[in-house]
């Protein structure tokens, strides 16, 4: 009898899952080995095991959705205990020399890599699929909405922290006549929007957000806050109202939390995003207290559902370009595609939120930032 199945087994019923049904988002085991893989490392060992094909799900965001939905995780974390957890409270896993690890491992895969699935708009954040179901316009609408929310305008002197492949910087320039600073530690995105920004007021700068200097009218914070760590949003948020001008507002664009943690799920940390976790309310305010007003709270986690999705069709139908390259091995596309779909899932169960959070030093008048 093999024992690792039968606990496997059970714990999947609970979520309506199986590992031998004919189910659209049943799992097909192909491997034997997947039972103790899964058994011995949870949902890490879920997720390599994907990787490496020990199974195959013809709805895999179905997949991911029925086991948000139904604790899977709950039940995996009660088989394997609290050691990880333990371990994001007690360590600081965004120290100065930690945080370049995501840009090593990710973001510096190779822009050919994240070109090919992300549009026309190299925007690695959720696009703002209001009106539309076209990841381009989607994209084009959430710039725009950043940027009308923060109030820009001309001659305003913008701090882009964490500003990927420059798409915001670009707009903001071009579209609000804003000079841009943005700053970044992925090497590969530097060069690309170093390029993508030439000729405009845009100086893209390498540098951590701790060491960032100078003072700006406004600051944007697009899908980079997941990289400070719990142990560092108050440090961050004391950084950010050092250099945010009085009468400024700052916009925080975020995955979020329905509860606090130290630590990010374990597949995830070790081949998507190292030292990440998503933050929850209670943390983040705990950052700002004293330091800024919260003006505006909007979620938008539903868009991210149809972000992924486009992500995950452009992926695909990119992929044998990408493969005949000889750069990225069948091994890189399922870690994508199982990033892709599983977060999806985790959207639609609402165990994950998408924010806009717009802050104001304290005392300064409320801005004009409540926009759909």
């Amino acid at each position: 009898m093999n024992v690792s199945k039968l606990v496997v087994d059970s714990l999947f019923a609970a979520a309506d899952l199986r590992t031998d049904g004919r189910r659209p988002w049943d799992a097909r085991v192909l491997d034997g080995a997947f039972y103790g893989r899964v058994l011995r490392r949870g949902s890490l060992g879920l997720g390599e095991a994907y990787m490496d094909g020990q199974w195959a799900c013809d709805d895999l965001e179905e997949f991911a959705y029925r086991a948000v939905r139904g604790g899977l995780e709950r039940g995996s974390k009660a088989v394997h205990g609290a050691l990880a957890g333990a371990l994001g409270r007690l360590g600081n896993q965004q120290t100065r020399r930690r945080s370049r690890r995501v840009a090593e491992r990710h973001y510096d895969l190779g822009n050919d890599l994240f070109g090919a699935f992300l549009g026309r708009y190299k925007n690695y954040s959720c696009g703002y699929f209001e009106g539309t179901d076209d990841l381009d316009v989607a994209q084009r609408k959430k710039l725009d909405l950043v940027c009308r929310k923060l109030g820009l305008g001309p001659g305003d002197r913008l701090l882009d922290v964490g500003g990927g492949f420059g798409e915001l910087a670009r707009h903001a320039a071009e579209s609000y006549g804003c000079r841009v600073t943005s700053i970044n530690i992925s090497d590969e995105q530097i060069g690309f929007a170093r390029e993508l920004c030439r000729g405009l007021p845009v100086e893209v700068v390498k540098c951590d957000y701790r060491d960032v200097a100078g003072r700006y009218d406004k600051i944007a914070v697009v899908a980079m806050l997941t990289h400070v760590g719990h142990k560092n949003y108050r440090r961050f948020m004391r950084v950010m109202r050092r250099c945010l001008a009085p009468g400024g507002a700052m916009l925080i664009e975020s995955v979020g939390g329905n509860v606090s943690l130290a630590r990010c799920e374990p597949w995830t940390d070790r081949y998507v995003f190292p030292g990440g976790v998503v933050p929850s309310i209670a943390q983040l305010g705990r950052a700002f207290e004293g330091l800024f007003v919260l003006e505006d709270l909007h979620n938008f986690a539903p868009s991210y559902v149809a972000t992924l999705r486009a992500w995950h069709r452009n992926l695909r139908a990119a992929w044998p370009r990408l493969a005949a390259s000889g750069r990225y091995a069948e091994r890189t596309r399922r870690m994508f595609e199982y990033f892709f779909l599983t977060v999806a899932g985790a959207f639609r169960a609402r165990g994950l939120q998408h924010w806009h959070l717009v802050l104001t030093p304290a005392g300064a008048p409320a801005p004009a930032c409540r926009l759909s």
